[in-house]
């Protein structure tokens, strides 16, 4: 299985390369890891600031600091939650959504010039194999996330001072 998955990676740069080349458009506005973040927040509306640190496999400050610059630009809004006002929710503004969109089309565009010197039958094998991939790959997430809600929550502080002393 070794082989096959260094197999794998060497045969997937020339589609991450198509794909980055749409994402790498100097006119963007945005680093490759606050674009990682805009399509981690399009993916799952609603995350929380902590929650996309997970995705993000960062400490909660630095994905709080990576926000701070994507609402800076207008990209991201950062609002706290009703009932709990540590948790912070974040919402993609309407400019980051036509942002994504716009590169969403630049890379289909990038996709389908090498689609168009495929042959048929490999074009569909290709999309068979990404799509059970893809398949595999949320089972794994889901399989991570639930191993992550089956952790105990540590009890919250008592003291006003959020330290724990009493």
């Amino acid at each position: 299985m070794a082989d096959l998955a260094v197999a794998v990676e060497a045969a997937v740069g020339p589609l991450l390369d198509v794909l980055d080349s749409a994402r790498n458009d100097p006119r963007l506005p945005v680093s490759a890891t606050q674009f990682r973040v805009l399509t981690i927040l399009a993916r799952h509306p609603g995350l929380n600031l902590g929650g996309l640190a997970e995705a993000l496999d960062v400490v909660p400050s630095s994905a709080s600091r990576l926000c701070d610059r994507l609402a800076a630009t207008g990209l991201l809004t950062r609002a706290p939650d009703r009932h709990d006002r540590r948790e912070v929710h974040l919402t993609l503004t309407s400019t980051a959504v036509n942002l994504l969109e716009e590169l969403r089309q630049q890379r289909v565009v990038a996709i389908e010039a090498v689609l168009t010197r495929m042959p048929a039958g490999s074009r569909r094998a290709l999309l068979r194999s990404l799509t059970a991939f893809a398949l595999a790959s949320e089972g794994m997430m889901a399989e991570a996330a639930k191993a992550i809600e089956a952790i105990p929550q540590e009890p919250a502080p008592t003291s006003a001072d959020g330290l724990g002393v009493a």
